[in-house]
């Protein structure tokens, strides 16, 4: 079929990508079959808002014999990123590491260790040179020259800067790495930075959260192997199709916040009955991500921080993630509801906030003024016809 007329958006017919041999394992995929690769891929273009032929593209560049290769550095951070990405199951991380992509270096999954890994790494990146894509966890410590994190004899800076020098892609993973994390929280000791910051003259791709959801990075990188370019990115260079939206507009609890039901403190009535976690310090009115709408991991519908009951923290967002308080409100583009609200089945009249009795009470004094101004003109109006009959 014609990939390059499918991936602009023409009817696709999967029953024939998928006629002969659909449940045969594919070589060197580790038993998946055709059409698996094809459901999956089908699914990430789907999320990524791409027309359904771009799925078939992604599918046979997951299929090819050639596998991209990846150099994988930490920096300062708790390994959360890579831990999140060993619970993935679609696929599954060793069919991601072994058959997808080639891993040639990784700080923590590398099976050598010491000046055989670091020699290594060495080799796949002068061989791979203007090939390979770079991925960093972790911030970057830039304070006495970097000498907070090092590896090998060199820090983290002179690290990602001669990394990054023959990557064809460059992915910052999480927030660490896309921001600094908690380590560039006030006071930042080391004077943690994102890896944006050390390589400026470079593009970095970020896929910030704590962790983040490990198919939005999955997805970053099937768009890169299939296009060759990254996908559209917005002001802060994170995947549109990730963080494009505010929690705030998918959550579950939208309905609550917009009826004025809010949690007001952890275990209360409000909180037992799922109402908005706004008032105890939910982030989601500021915070771009797409966890309402997938979930986190493969654990089911509702596996995410709100949908567990706690307030989201804005773990995706540079000046909310451990920069601000966890209690405090977040600043709400569209809407910031008042501090009180009619408790929900009060009678008519009954639990009405001060502010609310006030707008009324002045909607009233308003219309009794304007209906005593259009009685006083009516009758002045009668009085003139009196006078002209009368005449």
């Amino acid at each position: 079929m014609d990939v390059t007329h499918a991936t602009r958006g023409q009817d696709i017919d999967f029953d024939a990508c998928l006629r002969e041999g659909a449940d045969e394992p594919l070589p060197g995929l580790g038993g998946i079959t055709r059409r698996s690769l094809f459901k999956f891929c089908a699914g990430v273009a789907a999320t990524m808002g791409l027309p359904a032929g771009a799925g078939i593209s992604m599918a046979k560049a997951a299929a090819a014999p050639s596998r991209p290769p990846v150099i994988w550095l930490h920096g300062q951070e708790c390994t959360g990123c890579t831990e999140s990405l060993l619970r993935s199951y679609h696929p599954t991380l060793e069919t991601l590491l072994l058959d997808v992509i080639s891993l040639d270096y990784h700080d923590t999954l590398c099976v050598g260790a010491g000046k055989q890994a670091l020699d290594y790494k060495h080799q796949m990146m002068e061989k791979h040179k203007g090939k390979y894509v770079l991925v960093t966890e972790g911030g970057t410590p830039t304070k006495n020259n970097g000498i907070y994190c090092q590896v090998g004899g060199k820090t983290q800076m002179e690290l990602v800067r001669e990394a990054a020098e023959g990557a064809a892609a460059i992915i910052a993973i999480g927030s660490c790495a896309s921001w600094g994390g908690i380590q560039a929280a006030d006071p930042n000791p080391t004077g943690a930075v994102g890896t944006h910051e050390i390589i400026p003259d470079k593009t970095v791709i970020n896929v910030p959260g704590c962790p983040p959801n490990p198919y939005n990075f999955l997805s970053t990188v099937l768009y890169l192997l299939t296009f060759k370019r990254p996908p559209e990115l917005d002001e802060k260079n994170r995947p549109k199709f990730a963080y494009g939206r505010l929690i705030h507009e998918n959550c579950e609890r939208r309905a609550h916040f917009d009826a004025g039901r809010f949690a007001l403190e952890f275990g209360d009535a409000g909180h037992r009955q799922g109402f908005c976690l706004y008032k105890i310090g939910c982030k989601g009115p500021e915070t771009y991500a797409n966890c309402p709408a997938i979930g986190f991991g493969d654990v089911g519908e509702g596996a995410w921080p709100v949908g567990t009951g706690h307030p989201c923290f804005g773990c995706t967002e540079k000046e909310t993630a451990f920069r601000k308080p966890i209690h405090a409100l977040a600043q709400v583009a569209t809407y910031t509801p008042p501090t009180a609200f009619p408790e929900v089945g009060a009678q008519k009249g009954e639990g009405v906030s001060p502010g609310a009795a006030a707008v009324v009470g002045g909607a009233i004094g308003v219309a009794v003024g304007a209906g005593a101004v259009l009685m006083k003109q009516m009758g002045e109006k009668k009085k003139d016809s009196e006078g002209t009959g009368a005449a």
